[in-house]
């Protein structure tokens, strides 16, 4: 169990590192493009995206997840998923080339054709390093994964950047998107070791297909209600619109990236490793889930209350109606990096079915939801947002807590707390700043130093549990260091 934990502790390192290296420097280009560009320029984009979204989930139907669950593979396992994956996306990018009429139609919008036909090529370049991917994951191999998505991520940014400032508009945005995909083939094919055999097995196929399965239905639900919101405002409202909803929901996906993704992307691995060992499995479940609650609702609380300066400062003033719709948004962040530790239990066990099960439970409420949105508008359908999401959550916990045997409470307890110190002190930093008449940088500086003290120093006066895991888990790195 040590050698599991050592190598999960540096994936997670490597993995974190990775991902504040990529999105760092994503939110750069971001920052540099949203001063180039329109806020109609990201709202065509991410119409286009809600499509390739939902279209990706097809490319692989779950089998990257299974071959990371099964114990025991073949070579021939991985050469079918991969000879798989090359096919689905080519069919795939036929289909959405020649239905980039349809699309146009849908949206309104005959600006889009020529848009979706060169967006259709991302399935068909993407499919060539999907399995790559899926095992450097299941390898933990995490140094050369940071190192792949980095150069990718730098590489397309200058792309973007360039052609913007040549006045390439939201052409800008599909080179970025396209150039980041090829760069990944060219790097990954270089770097990893593994290459296909020319072998093809539909038994191997379906071995994997029956956790693979259920794991694709959840897959393919869930894309479509998490990009059901883009269509639906994209559909109703002008591209603007949906430009400033998007700017917000991306800012809102930092919360995710950066309290969650490495963690989740390392955990279900090492999870489907010990699965079988439930007394060590929950240990490790009780302080990943301390972990998060602890980044999350610090990074919710800092991005919060510096919001008002931090937007219009980062992407300028054409940019403000966005902060309106992030500070709502905030407010149901919590949910996604928590929910997401709660499914890996599932998924890691195997329980597909539960999965499915859970998923469709969850997407009925928010059904309720996109129902609203369509009816009454954005703002209900934001406030609307955090009740789904509270309600999501308990679902994920209780599902997660029958499976492995723990209470309900064990799991809320560090939750409620870290939200109520978020509260307070969120609540008292608004208070104290609201008598100081300073520019928006100094402002920004104030606020978020202000709450990373006070957040801190509650933490540690309460000697709150999550707290603590963090301190149990750096203290380690920071003695070696200091060693040597």
């Amino acid at each position: 169990m040590s050698s599991i934990k050592s190598k999960g502790i540096e994936a997670f390192i490597w993995d974190l590192l990775g991902k504040v290296s990529v999105h760092a420097s994503s939110f750069i280009v971001m920052i540099i493009l949203a001063r180039l560009l329109t806020p109609a320029d990201f709202g065509l984009i991410a119409m286009i995206m809600v499509i390739v979204g939902i279209a990706t989930i097809f490319s692989d139907i779950g089998l990257g997840g299974a071959i990371i669950q099964r114990r025991r593979l073949l070579q021939i396992h991985y050469s079918s998923v991969f000879f798989f994956n090359i096919t689905a996306g080519f069919i795939l990018t036929l289909l959405t080339f020649f239905s980039s009429n349809l699309i146009a139609d849908f949206y309104n919008n005959r600006e889009l054709i020529p848009i979706v036909q060169v967006m259709s090529t991302l399935f068909i370049i993407s499919s060539f390093h999907a399995l790559q991917m899926v095992i450097l994951r299941k390898e933990l191999n995490y140094k050369l994964l940071t190192q792949v998505t980095l150069t990718a991520s730098i590489s397309s940014g200058i792309i973007g950047i360039i052609l913007a400032f040549l006045d390439f508009g939201v052409w800008s945005l599909v080179a970025q998107i396209l150039s980041r995909e090829l760069i990944t083939n060219i790097v990954i094919w270089r770097k990893t070791a593994w290459i296909p055999s020319f072998a093809f097995s539909f038994k191997a196929l379906k071995q994997l297909w029956g956790y693979g399965f259920n794991m694709f239905l959840s897959g393919v639900i869930d894309t479509i209600y998490e990009k059901l919101d883009y269509m639906i405002i994209g559909k109703l409202f002008s591209p603007t619109i949906l430009g400033f909803f998007h700017q917000a929901k991306q800012l809102n996906q930092l919360v995710i990236k950066y309290s969650s993704g490495s963690l989740m992307s390392v955990l279900f691995p090492i999870l489907s490793k010990i699965q079988k060992d439930i007394s060590y499995f929950r240990r490790v479940v009780i302080k990943s889930l301390g972990v998060i609650c602890f980044i999350t609702f610090f990074i919710l609380g800092e991005l919060y209350v510096t919001a008002d300066e931090l937007i219009v400062e980062l992407f300028g003033d054409k940019w403000e109606a966005t902060i309106y719709y992030f500070k709502i948004l905030a407010l149901s962040g919590f949910a996604y990096p928590i929910s997401a530790l709660m499914v890996n239990i599932l998924s890691s066990r195997g329980k597909s079915k539960d999965f499915l099960k859970l998923e469709i439970y969850k997407k009925i409420i928010q059904s309720v939801n996109l129902y609203i949105l369509y009816l009454y508008g954005i703002d209900i359908f934001l406030y609307g947002l955090i009740i789904t999401s509270i309600l999501g959550t308990s679902l994920n916990i209780k599902f997660a807590t029958n499976e492995i045997g723990l209470s309900f409470m064990s799991i809320i307890r560090p939750i409620i707390i870290s939200a109520l110190i978020t509260a307070i002190v969120t609540l008292s930093i608004l208070f104290i700043t609201s008598y100081i008449n300073l520019n928006d940088f100094f402002m920004i500086i104030i606020k978020g130093g202000l709450f990373m003290v006070l957040y801190i120093a509650i933490n540690w006066i309460f000697r709150v549990k999550s707290f603590e895991y963090i301190i149990e888990q750096i203290q380690p790195i920071l003695t070696k260091r200091i060693i040597k």
